[in-house]
This record gives C-alpha cells, sequence and structure tokens, in this order.
C-alpha cells in the first residue's frame, strides 16, 4: 500500500463502517413509515465514504478534505427532495436550503410531526445528513488516522459514529422498534468481530506462529460473539420491556403550534350569516345529502368564547394539534360508515382552519401555492379539525379523503354511556342556564334521554333570528356569559346556531357530560348534483357528545321558527303642529363655490413600473452559481496563499536562504502535484527520489530531462548554502529561475486533472518539517 493508496485492510474497514451504518440508520423507519427514506440514507452512506476515499487519493490535506465532503453532500443530496430537485435529481434554491436547514431544524420536526413523517419537504435530509456525517468522519479517520498505529482502542473510537447513529434511530422513532432483536445481534457481531481482526498483531516472526495466532484469536472471537448471541437472545426474550415502556424523544416533546393563538371560529359566525350571507365561499365536489362541512370543534368556554383546546391529559395548551404530512391520523373515538373524497376550491373564504369533511384521513393541497406551504399543516384527529397556520386563501385546492362518523338514533344509545374525555372546565356559566338545563332534563335519568330533552326544549321554545333586517326581532351577535344570561330571560328567546349550540353544549357539561361545539356549513345537496357552491347563508354549528365506544354524536338545538310573537303595544298617537314658514335657501353658499380636484398619479406608476427580477434568473443564479462559489473561493484561498509563500522565500533574507528557499518552493510545488517528498532526507537524496518518480509517472521530458535537472538543482543549492562565503544576491536568482522551468515541465505532463487538484492544495515544507 502506497502512502497514500488504499489497502486491503483498509477497504474491509471501510466495509464493515458501512454495514454499520446500515443497520443503525434502518432504526428511522417507525418515524418515516416505510423504506422511502432508505434511499438517501444509503446515498448518505455512499457520499461520506466516496468524498472521504477520493481525497484521500487526490493526496488532500484536512481543509480540502472537508471541502470536498461538503461539496458532495450538497450536489448529490437534492435526491432527497425530487419535488423541489430540478429534474428530480439536480441542485435547486430550494434543495440547497433544505440541505442546510434539514440538519438544523429536521430533528425538531421528526419528533413533533404525527407519524409518518412527510412533511416539511426537507425532513428526509435528516437520516441522510446523520448517515453521510457518520460515515464520512469514520472513513477519513479509517484512512488517514487508524492505520498510524494497530491498536484496539483506536478501532473502537471508529464505532462511535456508527452507535451514535444507531441510538438516534431509537431516540427518534417511536415505541415500535425496527427487527430490534436481529438488528442489534448482528451490530454486535460484526462490531466485536472487526475489533478481534484489528486486535491482531500487525506481522509475526515465522509463518507457523502467525498462522497459529490468527486461528487462536479466530476461536476466541467465535466464542466470545457465540456466548453474546446465545445470552442476547435469552436475555432479549426474558426482560424485553413492553413497547409501552420503550423511551423515545417523542413522548418527551411538546409540539410547539398554540391553537389558542388563533381566534375562535365561531366568533366570526354572524359574519358568514349576515354580512357574507350571499358571497361564494367554495365550491365542494363529492358531497352527499346531508353531508356537512367541518372548520372547527371547540371544547373550552372561558366565559366570552368557545375555542380549540382539546383534552388535558393528552394535549395540554396545543389543542392536541400536530405537524402532519398528506396522510393524517385515525381518531381514538369514532365508529366508521365509509368514505368520502371531497375536492374544496377556495373563494371568498379567508382564515386558518381548513374545511373539511367527516374525519380527513388524507389531506393533499393541490395548487402550487399552498402546496409550497405544505408543512404549515397542522391537525387534531379527535375533533377532526385541520389547520394551515399561514392561512387559507382564495384559488386554494384541497383534497380530503374522510371517513364519515355513524349516525345513531336516541334509541340506539339507552344504555350506552358517555365516554371519558377530560375537557377544560367550562368558567362563568350563567346561573339562569344551570336552572334552565335542570328544567329542560326533567326527570331524564340517562344521558342520551336529558341531553334529548335539552335538543327538544331549546327547538321548540326558541325562536331563530340572524339579526336581519328583515327579521321581526333583532338577535345580538355573540355566545359570551351575558348573551346566554338574555337568551333566556328576555321574553322571547331568540337567537340563531351561534347562541342554541353554545347553550347546549353548557348544559350537557353542566351535567358531566363532555361535549364541544362544532362550526361548519349545511349546503342543500341536489341529487345529483356533481358539485355544490357554498354560501355564507349555509353556515351552521351544532353540538357534539362523546359517547364510550360510539364517538361523537351530533345534536342539532336550533329551532326553525322564525315568527317571534310581538307585544301588542299601542302606539302614541301624533297631534298636528302649526305650519311656520321656512327661510328661504342660500342657493350660493361660499363651500359650494369651491371644487375640490383629484390628481391621478397611476399613469407615473404605469409609465415605470418596478424592476423584478424573474424567478428562473435566481434559480440560474443559485444553481450554478453556489457551485462556483464552492470550487472557487477555495481555490483563490489556495493561490494567494501560494503567491504570499512565494514572495516570502524570494524576497526575504540573504542570498543562501533564497536559493534554499528556491528548493523548498520546488518540493511543495511537486508535493502539491502528489510526489512524494521524503522527510528527513538530504536535498540530494531528495533530488533522487523525485527524479525516479518523475520518470516512473511519465512527467520526465526530452530536452533537457528534467530529472537531470532536479538533481542539478540540489547540488547548485546546496553548494550556494553550504560554501562558507557570502553569496552575492544574484547567486539566488538563478535557482528561482531553474524552478520556474522545472514546475512549468512537470506540471505541463502531469495532465489537467492533476493540475486541477494541484490548485487547491498548499504544502510548508516547514510546517511539515515541525511535524517531522
Amino acid at each position: 500500500m502506497t502512502a497514500r493508496g488504499i489497502g486491503r485492510e483498509q477497504i474491509i474497514d471501510l466495509g464493515v463502517l458501512a454495514v454499520l451504518a446500515v443497520l443503525g440508520v434502518l432504526g428511522f423507519e417507525t418515524a418515516y413509515g416505510g423504506a422511502n427514506f432508505l434511499a438517501g440514507a444509503v446515498l448518505g452512506i455512499l457520499v461520506g465514504i466516496g468524498a472521504a476515499v477520493g481525497a484521500r487519493l487526490a493526496g488532500f490535506g484536512p481543509l480540502m478534505t472537508v471541502l470536498t465532503g461538503l461539496v458532495g453532500y450538497l450536489l448529490l443530496g437534492s435526491v432527497t427532495m425530487p419535488a423541489k430537485a430540478v429534474l428530480g435529481v439536480l441542485p435547486s434554491l430550494d434543495t440547497l436550503a433544505g440541505l442546510v436547514v434539514g440538519p438544523v431544524f429536521g430533528w425538531r420536526d421528526i419528533l413533533t410531526i404525527q407519524t409518518p413523517v412527510e412533511a416539511p419537504y426537507y425532513v428526509g435530509v435528516v437520516p441522510y445528513f446523520a448517515a453521510w456525517l457518520t460515515c464520512f468522519l469514520g472513513a477519513w479517520l479509517v484512512l488517514a488516522w487508524l492505520p498510524r498505529k494497530r491498536s484496539p482502542l483506536r478501532a473502537a473510537v471508529i464505532l462511535i459514529g456508527p452507535v451514535a447513529l444507531y441510538v438516534s434511530g431509537i431516540l427518534l422513532g417511536t415505541r415500535e422498534p425496527v427487527l430490534a432483536m436481529l438488528r442489534g445481534l448482528v451490530f454486535a457481531v460484526v462490531a466485536l468481530g472487526w475489533l478481534a481482526w484489528r486486535a491482531r498483531p500487525a506481522s509475526i516472526a515465522s509463518p507457523d506462529g502467525a498462522r497459529r495466532l490468527l486461528v487462536g484469536r479466530l476461536i476466541g472471537v467465535a466464542a466470545v460473539i457465540g456466548g453474546a448471541v446465545v445470552v442476547g437472545l435469552i436475555g432479549g426474550v426474558l426482560t424485553a420491556p413492553p413497547a409501552a415502556a420503550r423511551y423515545v424523544l417523542r413522548d418527551e416533546v411538546v409540539p410547539p403550534f398554540q391553537a389558542v393563538d388563533f381566534s375562535s371560529p365561531l366568533a366570526a359566525f354572524r359574519k358568514y350569516s349576515k354580512v357574507m350571507r350571499e358571497d361564494d365561499i367554495f365550491t365542494v365536489e363529492g358531497l352527499e345529502s346531508g353531508d356537512r362541512i367541518r372548520l372547527a370543534s371547540m371544547d373550552a368556554y372561558d366565559g366570552r368564547l368557545w375555542n380549540v383546546a382539546g383534552p388535558e391529559e393528552t394535549a395540554g395548551d396545543d389543542g392536541g394539534f400536530e405537524i402532519v404530512g398528506a396522510t393524517l391520523p385515525a381518531p381514538s373515538l369514532a365508529t366508521e360508515a365509509g368514505t368520502r373524497t371531497a375536492d374544496v376550491t377556495i373563494d371568498g373564504y379567508d382564515d386558518v382552519w381548513i374545511p373539511s369533511v367527516g374525519y380527513p384521513r388524507r389531506l393533499d393541497l393541490e395548487d402550487a401555492d399552498s402546496a409550497k406551504r405544505a408543512g404549515d399543516i397542522r391537525y387534531n384527529p379527535d375533533s377532526g379539525t385541520a389547520v394551515l397556520t399561514s392561512g387559507v386563501h382564495k384559488g386554494n385546492d384541497i383534497r380530503i379523503r374522510a371517513e364519515m362518523q355513524r349516525g345513531y338514533k336516541p334509541e340506539d344509545l339507552e344504555k350506552v354511556p358517555v365516554a371519558r374525555v377530560d375537557l377544560p372546565a367550562p368558567e362563568d356559566v350563567p346561573d339562569v342556564l344551570v336552572s334552565r338545563a335542570i328544567e329542560y332534563a326533567g326527570d331524564a335519568t340517562t344521558p342520551i334521554d336529558r341531553l334529548t330533552n335539552i335538543e327538544k326544549a331549546l327547538k321548540s321554545r326558541g325562536f331563530l333570528s340572524h339579526g336581519l333586517a328583515s327579521d321581526a326581532v333583532a338577535s345580538r351577535a355573540g355566545h359570551g356569559a351575558d348573551r346566554m344570561s338574555e337568551l333566556f330571560t328576555r321574553s322571547q328567546m331568540v337567537g340563531d346556531e351561534e347562541q342554541y349550540a353554545s347553550a347546549m353544549a353548557l348544559m350537557a357539561r353542566h351535567f358531566g357530560y363532555p361535549a364541544r361545539v362544532v362550526m361548519g356549513f349545511a349546503p342543500d345537496v341536489p341529487k345529483g348534483a356533481r358539485s355544490v357552491t357554498v354560501k355564507g347563508s349555509d353556515v351552521t354549528a351544532w353540538v357534539e357528545v362523546a359517547f364510550d365506544g360510539v364517538g361523537w354524536v351530533p345534536f342539532n338545538p336550533t329551532p326553525e321558527q322564525t315568527d317571534v310573537p310581538q307585544d301588542q303595544v299601542p302606539k302614541p298617537k301624533s297631534q298636528p303642529q302649526p305650519q311656520v314658514r321656512q327661510p328661504p335657501r342660500n342657493e350660493t353658499a361660499d363651500d359650494e363655490l369651491l371644487s375640490t380636484v383629484d390628481i391621478d398619479k397611476s399613469n407615473d406608476k404605469k409609465k415605470n413600473p418596478p424592476f423584478i427580477v424573474p424567478g428562473w434568473v435566481w434559480i440560474t443564479a443559485g444553481v450554478l452559481g453556489i457551485p462556483l462559489l464552492i470550487l472557487l473561493v477555495p481555490m483563490g484561498i489556495a493561490a494567494l496563499r501560494k503567491r504570499r509563500r512565494r514572495r516570502q522565500r524570494e524576497l526575504t533574507g540573504s542570498a543562501d536562504r533564497r536559493a534554499a528557499g528556491a528548493w523548498s518552493e520546488l518540493t511543495d510545488r511537486l508535493d502539491e502535484l502528489g510526489l512524494q517528498v521524503p522527510p528527513v532526507s538530504s536535498r540530494t537524496q531528495v533530488a533522487r527520489s523525485l527524479a525516479a518518480q518523475v520518470a516512473e509517472q511519465g512527467l520526465d521530458t526530452d530536452e533537457p530531462e528534467t530529472a537531470a535537472r532536479i538533481s542539478t538543482l540540489a547540488r547548485d543549492v546546496d553548494r550556494a548554502v553550504f560554501d562558507g562565503d557570502d553569496s552575492p544576491p544574484e547567486a539566488a536568482e538563478a535557482p528561482w529561475k531553474d524552478v520556474d522551468v522545472l514546475v512549468a515541465a512537470v506540471y505541463a505532463a502531469a495532465g489537467p486533472v492533476r493540475r486541477f487538484v494541484a490548485r487547491y492544495r498548499v504544502r510548508s515544507t516547514r510546517r511539515a518539517d515541525r511535524r517531522r
């Protein structure tokens, strides 16, 4: 094996590193829910090992080795983000940004995104980066550090990276392991066998002795591995903890989304029913008669508003919302009654709550605008509420595949208890509402009977009014404690879905039932209609109560009566008044003699529109500019260092020092080209070795021979340095001219590839001598 070559033993070391890295990265499978991530992870292993091997063969130093690894990481990593890459594989601005952002924020996203992890787009970079970093550093150590001394401790250091990768796959995964026992045993067998192999002596004086020692070590290693396998199998089966006891970081991290930071959807109810009554909100394809569109489910009441919170024992302050991809998790409490696929096209709607049907199981953002913001989706599977934190706007297209909740009749739930769901306790509930809840429930004892009685009482005793000008009696908006009191203290109970749904949910909560208010739309779907346009007048709200083993059952307490009885109060008769002559109008008022003139400056903007750089320019600049910067900046730095090095040697010191500097410049330039400069040798010995290498590698020229000129230069420099007399300044000029001729001749014969690589390498004879 040459000083910069790769021997058989190092190839075995790299193979062991790759196998251990594959075993470690397999642990990410539970987080990604499939093997799609594995292609990127294997690519990271190949890129990491390939970059280290290529830098070693090229003779790069530490700086250029690191740059080689980074270039390979950035140029090839776009494969992990094919939707953002040019032609699926070439880097773009988005993929380059993802390769930089992914290793920083991807770990957090994996822990906070509901599995399977599919968004944001750069989350697939995490296993690629982890595998690349582990294999790049490990291969670098295997090639440059491990051969210096045969030691089991040095070999054990190489295993730190694969072990860390294996542990990270466990911590970032879920409670369900991936072939845990098999992976662990294979990992241990390969690692222990490799350590034993590395522990053998490099050479033995007697071939028979070497053979006996090798056989003995192999038998010992086999015994250790066999014992570890047996103990691992028995101990793993007997002492393996249940899946619930498996420690993963996902269980310790709370998603950062705060649902209470957004305004209550129910607060905008009157805007739809009154202000946007005739406006097109969105168009939906795939609805069937009786389907309702859900915006949000609200389960927390603070005396002013109903808002989204979620079960206290599982959701905390975030309402149970999690970052998700296109595939959504199933609800914990529901009974399926078929699926529905709906395509929603947004028209006049502008909010963060995504319109949905039933309990969505897959949600795809179809248009280009919203697809870029797929990473902003949050979803609560228990409430069926989805949020796009960056907002749903006009022109967005959303496709939803949902599971529909089965419908139940009251008689089906006579013996069914309500489910145990610990929701936040309501605050500031009016006493009049509590007394009416007891009155309306009557003598009923079962949950379904009480709820049915309350629903019927509200529908039969109340009247519907949206506060329109055409309504007989005004109806104030809102559902705070004061509005709830007003609903039951006026002579007539008047309101709309906002007030009646809020009232019934609070009444149900008084009896300890898990109730929530749901806001959405209930359009009329004609039979056989392909699509339906939802208007603001279709807005509605209803109540859902959770029953054990059944799911959330809907109740509709809003009355349909609109003719509110009027109190017959006679109006006072008007008394005629005497007529008084009015003074004539002043038709020439001073204010009316002046008129304002509006100056239209719109033409100036049209004449001088702002310059906008086209998007393709930025993409081209990123795709071409970034790789060029990565290539040219290090080359420029190396060129400046070489120029500074030459000026110091050529212009500093006496003539003999400058002549010695010429020889140092020659050896450094040839070393940068890939030739081996013998350490701790005289100039004559170095010249003999360099001359032989020049001849072997075909770098010699015909007239005159380069090898002979190197030897002549070594003698001339020795004479200038050791002759004992003060040399004139002109004595240092001849060696430098010879150096320029020799370097030009050798570099011309080396070929373009070696010359290009040499531009990045900077060698210093002084530092090399110090290391020796």
